[in-house]
């Protein structure tokens, strides 16, 4: 995979760490305007997403949470227990259904638009696109 210039990836995962995305991406209104501090080597981060496209806090919460979990090194998490979490979460959003799972479908197509037009790599946007299949989280 060929990454984008513009995006500095802290693992071999696919999703860039928010600071790499430079003025892309909004701060958070109540986080102070001072420059954050690096994510350790190795953390797979998710980027900020805007709030302006109404996609699901809790949603956000979870993919960032999967990423982090899923992406990141030994160096930086111990593995059984990131396992264990990730089993979890993983379980938890296969519990969605009815108008729940229709929202969190509608969220995860908006989040892959979002990638595309952001020009984020195929290899990200794919992640999105399939992330519901891929975990089981299907009625």
């Amino acid at each position: 995979m060929k990454d984008e210039p513009s995006l500095r990836f802290f693992h071999s995962s696919f999703i860039p760490h928010p600071s790499s995305l430079g003025s892309q991406m909004p701060e958070p209104n109540d986080a102070p305007q001072e420059k954050p501090e690096e994510s350790p080597e190795g953390a797979a981060v998710f980027p900020l997403i805007p709030e302006e496209l109404g996609v699901h806090p809790l949603l956000l919460a979870a993919l960032h949470a999967y990423v982090f979990l899923e992406g990141s090194e030994a160096a930086v998490l111990n593995g059984a227990v990131a396992d264990e979490a990730m089993n979890y979460l993983v379980t938890y959003l296969q519990r969605l259904s009815g108008n729940d799972l229709r929202r969190v479908r509608e969220d995860m197509a908006t989040l892959a638009g979002f990638a595309k037009s952001e020009k984020w790599p195929k290899q990200q946007v794919r992640f999105l696109q399939d992330f519901l299949k891929e975990n089981g989280i299907t009625e």
